[in-house]
């Protein structure tokens, strides 16, 4: 039998959750690998307001809320907009608007970003997350909470 503890600061939970933009299209899902996410609510990894959303809820429930930029992947930050040397871009792989380019990064990751405009000297490359500044609508699963 599934536990029915409730979701408190402090507890583990994997659940499920599908992003939807405000025009209702699925930006992202954990449906679509079947990965649920985990995570430890007061860890830092979701915002203060997305965790005041599943406050309460148990194995089985499900719920959509919506989150206002701030609460959800933020807003965009002009100091993540960089201009990069057009000659910096390999011939064969030329940038295009909208396109996304992955940079590596000292400690071995790559940081994707998105052009967002080009010159003849420079392209403009936007670090911030795809989603900043947008209002979004969770869909939440819960499949397990654990002490």
């Amino acid at each position: 039998m599934k536990s029915r503890m409730a979701i408190e600061h402090g507890r583990e939970v994997v659940f499920h959750f599908t992003i939807k933009l405000s025009d209702n299209s699925v930006a992202d899902s954990t449906k679509m690998t079947n990965k649920p996410a985990k995570c430890r609510m007061g860890d830092g990894s979701l915002t203060e307001n997305f965790e005041a959303c599943m406050i309460g809820l148990k194995a089985g429930d499900e719920r959509e809320f919506e989150l206002a930029p701030k609460d959800a992947f933020g807003e965009p930050n002009p100091d993540n907009v960089y201009q990069v040397d057009a000659t910096k871009f390999p011939a064969d792989n030329k940038p295009e608007v909208g396109s996304i380019f992955t940079f590596p990064q000292p400690d071995g990751t790559e940081l994707p970003g998105i052009v967002r405009g080009i010159n003849e000297q420079f392209v403009t490359i936007d670090f911030n997350h795809p989603l900043a500044g947008q209002r979004v609508i969770f869909a939440v699963e819960i499949l397990e909470v654990n002490p």
